[in-house]
């Protein structure tokens, strides 16, 4: 091996790699005798495409320039699914209508064009019988309202009949098997889904008079299926994790079993299982400790019977058929995709990889699940270390290291084959993927440790993270970076504003300010802020002392940022409101602004610009020149 400075080492793994070799791959339905999946084309101005498999070859459902993707609490989910005749249904993104397609046909509109472009959102869709099922978001002038409709498969655009109202966010609508009841989950500001939900059913013919059978503000329930007529399934964490009850009409909860495991995850997206009941009345459950477990569970015996899969740590349920089912899964050696699971065989197949081609493995860092101890508690993540073939630190070196913080931050990550964290360590530099506290995935108690804490916690741990790594001589403690997006970029300028541990940072669409994040952000977040600092007015004082924006005084060390300028959810003031501060400063910063990307980009030159100049920005920085980066230009005060 040649020895050469960590940071410097010439890599195959290009940033145009990360994009244009990378589809990712959701959902999976059986249609008929075909497996139909969604598929993020960076390649074709990031839209979301509907393929099957046709001769062996990948072909699209639904072609370009349709996109299959909803804005419903503006991060979707449920966007499409499809009759027992073989037509998709789906909501456009360009207009945000529903519409049915015959494959090799032109798609039909199901709903009515609203009066204002994309004012009326559909998602969790579903087909019973004759109808979608989906929930539906209205804007109008600045108001927002959901309920629960039902969409006449006929099609001519008019047949919109609502089912069910009667609070500010509802999911997982689910007919009865008499179709005379309707089950859904329930929840108002200020909750997130997460911190308090409820399960509601009512007769069809009486939709207001609604009964409450499991959940409150300080209980979270998710994903009601029916048993029967008369009794549900539903995730529940009043044991303090998300685990699986039986529920009846006359209100009683019965625990299926109770385990110090989440049967469950955050609802940022419509549309999520983490169940399946099977032909026999079992039940196929995916759990989180930290990673993922497939297993079977008897609700008769509360018995639970692991399913291997070997090198997986993260598993996304989809659909059936008999004994195979549908998993989105993946692990730090198994490029996640879409795979189908024989549950009598155990076999494991590829149906979809959401990788045109993987690294040679050996570039792929191994991903090794750590726990700090850090001053105040016990801090997950995991490590990632600088991995070439052909190449090695000098003697006496130590490597530098980036912190990767999650979004959310009611979020979990799990080791993983992540091109992004090989484009990194490929070239030297090691990666810490940290779940903070309040991050899911360890029970409520850990979910809860942000709540009033948000920009104290999370920057507590994620610098416990990497202490420990310089500590026991495994990073460079001058040569720390952090970087995340959204929730995590502004854990990023949290961290950069508060302390000195950093030598730098990357905010991806980083949260800088909360006065005015609160006022222009969208509804579905617009209450977040109550649990992760406090409510206004009454935590005006916290808002105002932990915004970083307002600390950028305790700022010493460049930051990178980088903005899509039609995000609505982390608007771009709050870049450019940082980077005003940052100027008047006088910190050496770079702002890169990107026309047309919302809240994670999907384009593939912005995917590509973005993560060489995080490259360049760290090397110059850090003191390392990654051969073959564009360098990118830093403004810096005039001398």
């Amino acid at each position: 091996m040649t020895a050469l400075a960590f940071g410097s080492w010439p890599s195959p793994i290009t940033a145009a790699d990360l994009s244009s070799a990378g589809h990712p791959v959701e959902g999976g339905c059986f249609v008929g005798g075909e497996i139909w999946w969604s598929e993020l084309r960076p390649a074709e101005q990031g839209r979301t495409a509907i393929c099957r498999h046709v001769d062996g070859e990948v072909q699209p459902v639904l072609p370009a320039p349709f996109n299959a993707r909803t804005r419903v609490h503006e991060y979707g989910g449920g966007a499409w699914t499809a009759t027992a005749d073989g037509d998709l249904v789906f909501a456009e993104f360009s207009d945000q209508r529903v519409y049915r397609l015959t494959p090799g046909g032109a798609p039909v509109p199901l709903t009515p064009k609203p009066a204002v472009a994309s004012s009326i959102r559909y998602a969790d869709l579903s087909v019973v019988g004759t109808d979608v099922i989906a929930v539906r978001e209205m804007h109008d002038a600045g108001a927002v309202s959901r309920d629960i409709v039902a969409i006449d498969l006929g099609g001519g655009g008019g047949g919109v009949r609502s089912l069910v109202s009667g609070s500010d966010f509802l999911a997982f609508p689910r007919l009865s098997p008499d179709g005379t009841r309707i089950a859904w989950i329930a929840w108002n500001h200020p909750q997130m889904p997460w911190d308090g939900s409820e399960l509601r059913v009512a007769s069809l013919s009486d939709p207001g008079a609604w009964t409450v059978l499991l959940g409150s503000t300080e209980e979270s329930v998710m994903q009601p299926e029916w048993i029967d007529n008369e009794s549900l399934y539903a995730i529940g964490d009043r044991s303090g994790w998300w685990n699986l009850h039986s529920v009846t009409l006359d209100g009683s909860v019965t625990p299926l079993l109770t385990l110090d495991a989440d049967f469950g995850a955050p609802l940022w997206r419509l549309g999520s299982s983490w169940y399946e009941v099977l032909d026999d009345g079992k039940l196929l459950t995916v759990r989180t400790v930290g990673t993922d477990m497939l297993a079977v569970l008897d609700p008769a015996s509360g018995a639970l019977e692991d399913i291997a899969l070997d090198g997986v740590t993260s598993v996304g349920l989809g659909g059936r058929s008999g004994s195979t089912v549908l998993l989105k899964c993946g692990g730090a050696r198994v490029a996640g995709g879409l795979f189908a699971l024989d549950l009598e065989s155990g076999e494991l197949t590829s149906v979809r990889s959401g990788f045109e081609s993987v690294p040679d493995s050996a570039y792929l860092p191994e991903g090794r699940q750590v726990t700090f101890h850090g001053p105040n508690r016990e801090v997950h993540a995991i490590t990632y270390a600088p991995r070439n073939p052909l190449y090695e630190g000098l003697d006496g070196e130590l490597p530098p290291y980036v912190a990767f913080v999650h979004g959310g931050p009611t979020a979990h990550v799990a080791p993983a084959l992540n091109p992004l964290f090989a484009y990194f360590t490929s070239r030297g530099i090691g990666v810490v993927d940290v779940n903070y506290g309040g991050s899911s995935g360890y029970g409520r108690e850990y979910r809860n440790r942000l709540r009033g804490q948000w920009g104290v916690v999370d920057v507590e741990d994620t610098i416990a993270a990497v202490q420990g790594l310089a500590d026991s001589g495994l990073a460079d403690p001058r040569r720390l970076a952090i970087e995340g997006g959204s929730a995590g970029g502004w854990t990023v300028l949290a961290a950069l504003t508060s302390s000195d541990v950093f030598a730098c940072g990357a905010s991806y669409f980083g949260v800088a300010e909360l006065e005015l994040f609160v006022a222009e952000t969208h509804d579905f977040e617009s209450r977040y802020i109550d649990g992760l600092i406090g409510p206004l007015p009454e935590a005006i004082d916290l808002y105002r002392t932990r915004a970083p924006v307002n600390n950028v005084d305790g700022l010493s060390c460049p930051v990178l940022l980088l903005q899509g300028l039609d995000d609505p959810i982390v608007p771009p003031s709050q870049a450019e409101r940082f980077r005003d501060a940052m100027v008047k400063k006088g910190i050496p910063h770079a702002y890169l602004a990107y026309a047309g990307e919302s809240h994670g980009f999907r384009k593939l030159e912005t995917q590509v610009n973005a993560r060489e100049s995080e490259l360049s920005f760290y090397g110059q920085v850090m003191g390392f020149t990654p051969p073959g980066i564009p360098e990118l230009k830093l403004w810096r005060p005039a001398s």
